[in-house]
């Protein structure tokens, strides 16, 4: 057993991790929230651009809904494991803020790599849905992003004269700037059609759109992520010393 004097100059250093810790511990939960708002609001706005790539898109969003999922609920055991003051709950503490670290890091460095592969597997995939299109589907991702982003086609309204949709029914009314203005007759001839929809191409605003989201997602990912290194040293940190001293809470 350490001496006596030892014990009370230790003590100081102990109050001071634990109010560190559980200062951290109360971020860290905040940091859950914002990980598990993040993860939602990626899937929610980025879900129609996700099914035009479905193949190959990524799975960032969920990985971080996850993540903040479990940080809400461990953000609080840390809480609990730091008023106790017991060496073995610290420990799972710190292991626990590693494996979120390192589930971060993967969600952060999927969101980046796909950010920067989006062009090309957006190409093809919103070409095949151009090509597919029927018109019949209540919430279709074509009309969906047609409307919301103010575009046509996927380089410009006139890819719609090579579908098979077209020769039917012309250019989709989702390419309309005032659907009151476009009649079938205007839609199925290309020079009218002009005057009346969206002329610009959909693909460079939906990558762009994709790469910023997707951005902000990677980006506060792996800001988030590092900010664990801190939790896990002062969690090992205070366990140590509660061990060492054999300190025990009152």
């Amino acid at each position: 057993m350490s001496p006596p004097s030892r014990r009370l100059q230790t003590k100081p250093v102990i109050t001071c991790l634990k109010t560190f810790l559980i200062s951290y511990s109360l971020i860290f939960w905040v940091t859950g929230v914002i990980l598990l708002a993040v993860g939602v609001w990626g899937k929610v706005s980025l879900e129609t651009y996700f099914s035009l790539a479905a193949e190959e898109s990524t799975n960032a969003p969920y990985v971080l809904i996850g993540t903040g999922a479990i940080i809400v609920i461990f953000g609080l055991f840390g809480c609990f494991a730091t008023c106790r003051g017991s060496p073995w709950m610290l420990k799972l503490y710190a292991m626990f803020l590693t494996l979120v670290f390192l589930a971060e890091l993967v969600a952060g460095v999927s969101g980046f790599i796909f950010r920067h592969e989006i062009k090309a597997t957006l190409d093809n995939g919103y070409k095949n849905a151009v090509i597919k299109y029927n018109g019949t589907e209540s919430k279709n991702p074509v009309d969906t992003i047609q409307r919301n982003l103010h575009c046509c086609g996927v380089y410009n309204y006139t890819d719609w004269n090579n579908t098979k949709y077209f020769q039917e029914k012309g250019i989709p009314v989702s390419c309309c700037k005032d659907s009151d203005n476009c009649s079938p007759e205007t839609l199925k001839d290309l020079a009218k059609a002009e005057n009346v929809v969206y002329t610009t191409g959909c693909f460079v605003l939906v990558s762009t759109t994709m790469e910023n989201n997707l951005g902000i997602i990677a980006g506060i990912s792996f800001g988030i992520a590092f900010f664990q290194l801190i939790g896990m040293f002062l969690a090992c940190c205070l366990s140590r010393y509660i061990t060492n001293n054999q300190y025990e809470m009152v």
